[in-house]
């Protein structure tokens, strides 16, 4: 049995964050901190390509923000670098891509490879 991947936003989940997420993105997007939320986000929605990828794929995705993440797993913030992306384990999370591999990509599509040859 696949074990779930766990994408981290490096991001957090109430109201007033979310909304000065989308502002960074749209006002300086080359400074924004998520390479997870840009590689599979526009400004305002999924990106088409990512979005298609998620649906039709039998492997089982866990996406969340970073203060869920810690709160859910009793962790500190030290924890990890995000954005990242985790297999389950039992025990606890391990690695699957940390946020130097996010951030070399340049696009979903690329992470979509990357997710489908390790995934495979």
């Amino acid at each position: 049995m696949k074990k779930p991947l766990i994408f981290v936003y490096n991001a957090k989940s109430d109201f007033w964050n979310k909304y000065l997420d989308v502002a960074h993105k749209i006002i300086s997007p080359s400074s924004y901190s998520c390479d997870l939320c840009s590689l599979t986000y526009g400004n305002f929605s999924e990106k088409k390509a990512w979005k298609a990828f998620r649906e039709n794929t039998d492997y089982d995705f866990v996406f969340m923000y970073k203060d869920e993440f810690l709160k859910k797993y009793s962790l500190k913030e030290e924890a990890f670098k995000f954005p990242v992306i985790l297999e389950k384990e039992k025990e606890a999370p391990r690695l699957f891509l940390d946020v130097e591999a996010l951030s070399k990509l340049h696009s979903v599509e690329e992470l979509i490879k990357i997710l489908e040859k390790k995934i495979a």
